[in-house]
Order: C-alpha cells, then structure tokens, then sequence
C-alpha cells in the first residue's frame, strides 16, 4: 500500500497541537507562580487546542485515499534515519479530535476535585498541567508518522500518566501504576525489539523509518512474522485485550475519573490505532496469517469482558471491564478481513471514547458524593439525583448500541462485515451484545431503582458537571443519527488498509483457517 503525502502549506498545524499544551503544561509544573493559576491557564489552553484541531481539521481532505496529510518532514537523527515525521489520515485526524475535544470535558468535570484539601489549589493546578502534556503526547502519537517517533511517544506518554494515576489517585492508586506501568514497559520493551529489527531490514537511507519509506519493505516471512509479533503484542497490551488486560481494572478504579475517561477513551485506543496504522501497511503477510488467532482472541475478549463486568462490585471495574469487550470488537472488526467491519472498527473507536468518557464521569459524579465505588452501597437514585440516573443510563443504552446513539452503527458494521466472512465468530461476537445488555440493566436496577438509601447526602448534577456530560451526551446522539459523515470520512482509510488483510480472506477455505473461523465467503465487502 503505496502512501502518498501531502505537505501542510503554510501553517504547521500539528506541531503546533503539539507544542501548545506540552509547553504551557511544562512551564505551569516548574514556575511556582503558575501553579496558584494552573486551573484556568489549563482549561484555556485545552480550549485553543481544541479550536486549533477543528481548523485544523477544516483543511483536510476528507475524501484522500492512502494520503498522509498536513505533512511535516524534518531531519532528526539523520545517522539512522530518524525524522520529525507528522502528518494525519482521516482516521488519525479523528482521534486527535477526540482527544482534544475530551481534554476540557475532563478538566470541567474535575474542577473542585481538590476543594477542601490542604494546598487543594496547588495540587489541583499540577493534575491539570499534567494533563496538558499528556494531550500533548496523545496528538503526537497519533500524528507521527516516523516509526521511532510514534515510538518514543508511546513510552513518553507513561511519565504523565504515572504521576496522574499514582499521585492524585485514590485507594490502593501507586499499586495500580506500578502495575500500568510495568505492563507497558513491558510491551514498550517488545516493541522496541521490533523496531531494531526494522532498521536491520530497511534500505538505511534518510527518513528510513517514516511509514510510508517502510511499506512494502521485503522481509523474509519468518523475520517479518517476528518483528509484527513484538508490535501486536505491544498494541494488545494497550488495547487492552485478554489474557494482557489485567492492568487496565486495577488502574482505572484506583485513578481519577477523568485520567480514565482519557486512558480508556483514547490512549488504550493506540492499540487498535496501531494495528490499522503500522501494523496492517508494514507487516502484510504476517498480519494475514496471524488474522484467525487475532480473531479467537477478540472473540474471548468480547465474551469474557462482558461475563467479568456482569460479576463486579466496584462500579469504576465494571465500567473498565466494558471496555475489555468493546475492544475485542475493534479488534475483530479490523482483523475479519472486510470493508464494512473494518470501517466499522475505526467508527466504534470514535464512538466508545465518546460514551465510555460520559460513563466514567458521571459514575464519578455518583461516586464522589456516596464516598465509595462499591454498587451495593446505592439504592434508588433516580429518585434523588435523576440527571446523574438519566445521564449515565444514555451513556450506557449507547454503550451497549442502542438504535440511534452512537454505539448501535459501527457495532453493526462490526457484526455485519463479520456475518459475511465468518458466521461463527459474529454469533459468538452477538452473544457479547446480549451480555451488555446484562451488564447495563443489572447496576443500572441495583443502583437507582428501589427505594433510596443515604438520601440526605446526594445532591444531583449542579451546572459545571451539566455542562461537562452535555456535550457528551449530544455527540452519542449525533453520531446515532447522524453517522454518515464519519462512516465516509473513514471508508477511504479502509479503502486502502484492507488490501493488506485479502489474502487472508482467499485462505478462510483452507483447513487451518476453518477450524478455528468456519469461514464461508470471499468477499471483502
């Protein structure tokens, strides 16, 4: 898959998305006087951002197909062949614009987490700071279009996560980093193997390690089978897909809500980025013949993320648990070998950052006032707080893809591209969908219907967390009923990302492939 690249005219619009947040985040984390003032200085920013990736946006064409746009090209580490390389496809510029669209969201919605503590003011400014260089890295990584580059960004991201997990988390938080942290390093550690071993097999000329010069790069099969291996298990251990997705419980009920809403609503949406982006266009063959153990394992993911969130007690676990399922069907949907799933597949990482930010914000909300995580402990609260109720019940109906909110068409493409390649896996995928319907009604029934408990120390949603869950809330309805603008915008990524999966689809027939798919067609529509 040849890549083209378009250059960005005149104005360097994602170095600038980068640069902004990074450096403003820098300088409020190191100048004391910046610190009393971090809150605005931070929600400002975001907010430029914010307007900068919408213009950004704006100057896209939407319609390329395997183009790399706004394209930045400079010299680096030019001994081996290391570039600032940046430039965006549609799917790329999408997830950027969900990141910079949830980075304010988050910061509303936490404004007075830190009200009433000692130097709150203080320690409120510093999560924020680090949330602007965490934004920073987000926009670079899904930018980069140089493989060291997406690379150092994939381990730089974890210095601010780890300090806004264990630092200005809750219960049992510098545990659960530690463990974030060593499974990343972890995966961090293969994928830099993996990259060696592209050095060693590309031309070594200038600019080597941008994507588009690494496509199609012969390697001999067992050699290119090796270094995908150390990228996918990387991009799964982000994903997160079972059995490596221990982590991801574990952080997220011990870490704010808002570093889960951007953990879990973009970051771990790297993996399945990564899969589409570098994995697919650089290993063709190997992403193929591994296509039907991906498969079985996004089908464990969906059945078993569904089966561990019905048995949760903790509300932050269940809702992470969610997410294990409906990332097994971003990963089915990009490894089946179809046109529909695959699109799909990008529509639904757009989407679940959208509902899962609303879930972990508004279960925060709920949280903040009953002082514990534990499901057990609520009891009729729509009657007390039916905003908090009604809210979080949107965000789950779209979560679980109720027809006309976000979640319902790419979870259909997903099932629908799946059905025509193999109808054992879309059966098996259904039976997620019928145990998120479980998952949704059972905490929704034990938390706010019955009679309430402790009704005197819940008040419902006040303006600022309104004004936060608002905008969330209208994109699940957009994206419901409006989806056809994004399902265009992504079809030409498709176009191009699905030549690499149809030798694929031509083996479904062969012995090895039909044990395990029960594949019945070869089309890849």
């Amino acid at each position: 898959m040849e890549m083209q690249v378009i250059s960005a005219a005149s104005i360097p619009w994602l170095s600038i998305l980068i640069a902004l947040p990074m450096i403003v985040g820098i300088l409020v984390v190191t100048v004391a006087p910046l610190r009393v003032i971090g809150r605005p200085i931070a929600l400002v920013v975001s907010l430029v951002e914010l307007a900068l990736g919408i213009a950004a946006a704006v100057t896209l064409d939407w319609s390329a197909t395997n183009t790399y746009q706004l394209a930045e090209t400079k010299n680096w580490i030019p001994a081996i062949g290391v570039s600032w390389g940046l430039g965006v496809n549609q799917l790329a510029m999408a997830m950027i614009i969900l990141a910079v669209a949830l980075v304010p969201i988050v910061l509303i919605a936490g404004w007075h987490e830190d009200a009433g503590k000692r130097d709150g003011a203080r320690q409120s400014s510093m999560y924020m700071a680090l949330i602007l260089i965490l934004e920073g890295f987000m926009v670079l990584i899904f930018a980069a279009r140089d493989v060291v580059l997406f690379y150092i960004a994939f381990e730089a991201m974890l210095i601010p996560l780890y300090f806004m997990i264990g630092r200005f988390g809750g219960k049992n938080a510098r545990a659960a980093a530690l463990k974030f942290l060593l499974y990343s390093l972890f995966g961090g550690l293969i994928m830099l193997a993996g990259v060696i071993g592209l050095w060693v097999v590309s031309d070594h000329g200038p600019n080597a390690f941008l994507m588009e010069n690494l496509a199609g790069t012969p390697m001999a099969s067992n050699v290119e089978m090796w270094i995908f291996i150390s990228f996918f298990i990387a991009f799964a251990i982000k994903a997160p897909m079972v059995p490596v997705h221990t982590w991801l419980p574990d952080t997220a009920a011990a870490a704010r809500p808002g570093t889960s809403v951007l953990l879990v609503g973009v970051l771990d949406k790297i993996g399945t980025y990564g899969m589409i982006a570098l994995a697919l266009p650089l290993f063709p063959n190997a992403s193929s013949t591994a296509a039907p153990v991906i498969i079985v394992l996004a089908v464990i993911s969906i059945l078993y993320g569904g089966l561990a969130a019905i048995g949760q007690k903790d509300l932050m676990r269940l809702v992470s648990f969610t997410s294990v399922s409906h990332f097994g069907f971003m990963v089915l949907g990009i490894y089946i070998g179809s046109h529909v799933a695959l699109v799909g597949a990008m529509f639904y990482m757009v989407a679940h950052g959208v509902s899962i930010a609303a879930m972990f914000l508004i279960s925060g909300f709920l949280t903040e006032r009953g002082g514990t995580r534990e499901i057990a402990a609520y009891r009729g609260m729509q009657r007390v707080t039916p905003v908090i109720a009604g809210t979080w019940l949107v965000a789950g109906l779209a979560s679980v893809a109720l027809p006309g909110l976000s979640g319902f068409v790419p979870e259909f493409m997903v099932l629908l591209g799946t059905w025509k390649i193999s109808p054992l896996a879309a059966i098996f995928a259904v039976l997620g969908v019928v145990l998120a319907a479980l998952y949704l009604l059972i905490p929704y029934q034990a938390i706010f219907t019955g009679p309430p408990t402790n009704a005197e120390k819940f008040t419902d949603m006040n303006m600022r967390e309104k004004g936060a869950i608002t905008p969330l809330i209208a994109a699940m309805v957009v994206l419901g009923i409006w989806s056809a603008p994004l399902v265009s915008a992504l079809n030409p990524v498709a176009d191009g990302a699905i030549e690499n999966l149809q030798p694929r689809i031509e083996r479904l027939s062969d012995a090895g492939a039909s044990t395990l798919l029960d594949g019945t067609e070869g089309s890849n529509n």
